[in-house]
């Protein structure tokens, strides 16, 4: 009939699927609340408090992104009304507050316990550390962490953390944004101010378990994601990828991610549909068989990451465009782009049930999420990149095996979904002496899972030296990430270098993998509150020197590595790096050096090593394999590196790759005996698992 349209397919609204719903318990008990009609104090633990004013009287008991166990155990305190006034005290501090709207006079906290006698005090709207800087800033704050490296070129400023030299520290959460109970979210009342107060003096690693306990655990990662990875913005196809991993084979390189950038989508796809830079569809002159290509690489133990950038939405060149556009009631022959909407539920649905299910069929792993469009969305508040790393990783974690997605960072909370990607980093020696201050700090915000460049993305130039000492780096990093731009002649492959140091590289990429059995119980151990790689003062609050390393950090609780980020001498050939040394014998596990503790020590490297230090008892369980294959399952035979002099213990962790219980190896060293045993292996209970 003349005129007639074909029916515009019926849109609705999806329910959160339930595997996307936070297990949250976000409403403290009763007992731990003292308020009135516009201001409510909850005491959360003996260092933690939640303060709140609220212009309208109402006030937030829903999960924020940050906050979404505040139901927790009530500590002892006690409250002191004079009518005017209310005071709170724990065993860790006191508040003082005049139940008006905040201000320095009105409401203030002392931390308790003789941290200082004047810099233990905080009063709102003082410099005091508090997160996000909406509030003030503090230099003895310790800090956390930034959102991206994306062209930082060396240093850049942290975001604060929750642990400071004062003994104090703020997180402002009163922008954050919330999640509804069916899981969806929302954005935030005006005129409500929420502030959560960390006053645990100089115990740094009990603040940052409060952290936990109110922001929830670090996931346990699986077990393949700490062997090495190959990461390159390079226009591969699939036969040119299969020569590499199978050079890679030939010249003993282990590896267990493939990350592949965005050409394996299209990206040249004509001015009508706009720039190439999102894609969902396969270009298949450069890889006619994904899922052939995919269970390759799978058979060769290897997962498998695909590179999105989300923002352009989904244009009608996409396989997927059809499907999506019917999926959302739209008609698929008018052929109109769909926009990114993150905030529309339908679009999130059809997002992940249309758009990634059937390249995830093809055998895609997980997503690395390369969002670099802002913080903004079409509801004030809500983050896209929050949005996309929560949803992400809880996809992927549907099935009830361990989650994974590979973003940026997004703010406090976002350690709930790793591994963050720190972004395009610069080819620098600055850049490389920032990375191991960036990496240890941010696990004062609980962040303890980064992936960086290793290498270096773009800019500089091709530096044997440089390269060599990354790739160490990178070895004792929390995910090592070999990772280059499209430049041919700055690539990270180990045999394009000098012969020294591609053999210095090979040895430290296998060194990795050999390492799998430790950094693996080291991951069940950062389920429960303890990240990989700590800043020295954690142990050592009360020295001066332990804050004055920053190339220096705790790698688990047996090594102590001190980065080499310095180009050698010219005369020595020898590179420099400052190490402070706890109290006690520390050995260098490299090198068999034995250095006497409790002082400040210089240590010089040729281009072969760097100081990776252990006390006297260490015990750290390696591969036995002098030559690991790719996917780092639990070892055939294992080999133990025992640092003798005193008596020494280690659990070893391992599992079937699944979310179920590890199990637990205990490892021994008698000094008086000269005795090593192993076992008998029992079950565990690693919280985080």
């Amino acid at each position: 009939m003349a005129g007639s349209t074909c029916p515009t397919p019926s849109r609705r609204t999806h329910a959160v699927k339930p595997e996307y719903r936070l297990p949250a318990r976000p409403v403290a008990h009763e007992d731990a609340v003292v308020g009135g009609d516009r201001w409510r104090i909850s005491v959360l633990t003996d260092g933690l408090v939640r303060v709140e004013w609220s212009d309208d009287g109402g006030f937030e008991d829903r999960p924020s992104t940050f906050a979404i166990r505040r139901e927790l155990p009530v500590p002892p305190f006690r409250v002191h009304d004079s009518g005017t006034h209310v005071e709170v005290e724990t065993a860790r501090f006191r508040l003082t507050y005049d139940k008006q709207p905040f201000s320095t006079s009105g409401l203030s906290l002392a931390v308790l316990g003789g941290v200082s006698s004047y810099h233990s005090v905080w009063r709102f709207g003082q410099d005091a550390g508090e997160l996000g800087g909406q509030i003030g800033q503090s230099e003895d704050n310790l800090g956390g962490t930034a959102r991206t490296l994306d062209d930082v070129d060396g240093a850049t400023a942290l975001e604060q953390g929750v642990v400071s030299r004062q003994g104090y520290a703020v997180l402002d959460d009163s922008d954050s944004f919330l999640f509804d109970d069916d899981g969806w979210v929302a954005p935030r009342e005006p005129g409500r101010q929420d502030l959560y107060l960390f006053a645990y003096g100089h115990d740094y690693l009990d603040a940052l378990q409060a952290f936990y306990a109110v922001s929830g655990p670090t996931p346990v990662l699986p077990r393949w994601a700490f062997g090495n990875w190959w990461s390159r913005y390079h226009r591969y196809s699939a036969d040119g990828y299969r020569a590499l991993i199978e050079r890679f084979r030939a010249e003993g390189l282990p590896f267990s991610v493939s990350v592949i950038d965005m050409d394996w989508h299209l990206v040249e796809i004509g001015p009508r549909h706009g720039s190439g830079w999102t894609g969902y569809t396969w270009n298949r002159e450069l890889f006619p068989d994904p899922a052939e290509f995919l269970a390759w690489l799978h058979e060769r133990g290897l997962r498998v990451t695909l590179n999105v950038h989300p923002a352009d939405g989904v244009r009608a060149h996409e396989d997927a465009y059809t499907d999506m556009a019917r999926a959302l009631g739209l008609d698929p022959d008018a052929g109109d782009p769909i926009a990114f909407d993150v905030t529309d539920r339908d679009f999130l649905a059809a997002y992940f049930d249309v758009l990634h299910r059937e390249l995830e069929r093809d055998g895609v792993d997980f997503w690395w999420i390369d969002w670099q469009s802002g913080p903004h969305s079409k509801v004030a508040g809500i983050d896209p990149l929050w949005m996309l790393n929560h949803f992400h990783y809880l996809d992927n974690a549907r099935d009830g095996r361990r989650g994974l997605t590979f973003s940026r960072y997004a703010g406090p909370g976002s350690h709930r979904y790793p591994v963050g990607f720190s972004g395009d980093t610069v080819i620098s020696w600055d850049s490389l002496a920032f990375q191991p201050h960036f990496t240890a700090t941010a696990s004062n915000i609980g962040y303890g899972w980064w992936s960086h460049d290793i290498g270096g993305h773009f800019f500089g130039t091709k530096d044997d030296e440089l390269a060599t000492r990354w790739v160490q780096l990178g070895c004792f990093s929390p995910i090592l990430r070999l990772h280059s731009g499209a430049n041919p002649f700055i690539t990270k492959e180990p045999w394009t270098f000098s012969s020294d140091a591609r053999d210095v590289q090979t040895a430290f990429l296998r060194l990795r993998h050999r390492l799998v059995p430790y950094l693996h119980t080291m991951n069940h151990r950062a389920a429960d509150g303890v990240p990989l790689v700590l800043p020295m003062y954690y142990a050592h609050p009360e020295v001066n020197q332990a804050y004055e390393v920053p190339d220096q950090f705790a790698f688990g609780s047996e090594l102590v590595v001190a980065a080499v980020t310095r180009p050698a001498d010219d005369a020595s050939l020898l590179a420099r790096t400052q190490a402070w040394l706890p109290p006690g014998t520390w050995v260098d596990v490299l090198t068999d050096v034995a250095y006497d503790g409790d002082r400040r020590v210089a240590l010089h490297r040729d281009l072969r090593t760097i100081p990776v230090l252990a006390g006297a008892g260490a015990l750290v369980p390696l591969d036995g394999a002098e030559v690991p294959g790719n996917e780092p399952v639990n070892p055939e035979h294992l080999e133990v590196l025992v640092v003798v002099g005193a008596d020494g213990a280690f659990g070893l962790l391992e599992d079937d790759g699944g979310a179920g219980e590890p199990t637990r190896t205990p490892l021994r060293w008698e000094q008086a005996a000269g005795r090593f045993t192993a076992g008998p292996a029992a079950a565990s209970s690693s919280s985080g698992s």
